[in-house]
């Protein structure tokens, strides 16, 4: 007798539609709104936003509400996620398929090619962009150009992303100074990742070479300068800069093998 499709583990039924897939590998790469996926994937927009739905429903998929249209919303594939999902779904075929087992890719400063170029964005260039600046620079002990500028760069950094990096990751950005965008022309970038929904409307181009990413994180400043909900929302706008940093690092290490090759 045919198994049924509750056996069948929930990452599979959820993943294994070819729009569904298709919608991953898209939020794969970046954050998007729904008009983007349908352009990209060329299905109508109420079929994409039925499995978008369906993937928020299973928790591989969230949305936030855009900063710069209130009216938007910017999908976003929660990596972590799927990477558990995965994990369990080996071991429902054969115990014997564990993910444990699987080696990771060799750390980026022990990789013998050409430095890579990364640009983070934001509007101030305050809190969330000087933030991701030093955590990658953090995670691939200084191997990759990092940058980061604003688009309406503020006049100095925001204390409580300052603090939250010295205290919990040991981070030191004393003398730091936002800066404008327009400092920047002329760079060669072969990544360039806007954090801002109203950056990203905004943001240039640094050449046609250079990789174009979205991540819709909302201002932590918004919460407020109260010492104790200020430094919190800065801890956890903190945190998901990190998390995200650590799914960036197998994307870049992998761009760096495949440019050897030519």
């Amino acid at each position: 007798m045919a198994a049924s499709s509750q056996d069948v583990p929930a990452f599979l039924r959820l993943a294994a539609h070819p729009l569904r897939w298709r919608l991953l590998t898209e939020l794969a790469r970046s954050d998007l709104r729904v008009r983007e996926l349908v352009a990209l994937i060329g299905q109508p927009q109420n079929l994409v936003s039925y499995h978008l739905r369906l993937l928020r429903d299973g928790g591989l998929v969230t949305a936030t509400r855009s900063s710069f249209d209130g009216r938007d919303s910017y999908y976003h594939l929660d990596l972590d996620r799927c990477a558990e999902a995965l994990a369990g779904t080996g071991p429902a075929l054969h115990p014997a398929l564990r993910a444990d087992g699987a080696s990771p890719a060799p750390p980026l400063h022990q990789r013998r090619s050409p430095r890579r170029a990364v640009l983070f964005v934001c509007t101030g260039n305050s809190a969330r962009s000087p933030i991701a600046e030093a955590l990658l620079r953090h995670h691939t002990a200084g191997t990759v150009v990092v940058t980061s500028a604003g688009s309406r760069p503020r006049p100095e950094l925001h204390p409580h992303g300052v603090r939250v990096l010295r205290d919990r990751y040991g981070i030191d950005l004393a003398g730091q100074r936002p800066r404008h965008l327009d400092s920047l022309t002329g760079r060669r970038f072969d990544y360039v990742i806007t954090l801002c929904d109203k950056a990203r409307e905004v943001c240039p181009e640094f050449g046609g070479q250079a990789r174009r990413m979205h991540w819709s994180i909302p201002d932590p400043a918004s919460a407020g300068d109260r010492d104790q909900a200020g430094y919190s929302a800065f801890a956890r706008t903190t945190a998901e800069i990190d998390t995200r940093i650590r799914h960036l690092l197998p994307v870049i290490a992998t761009h760096r093998i495949t440019s050897q090759g030519g």
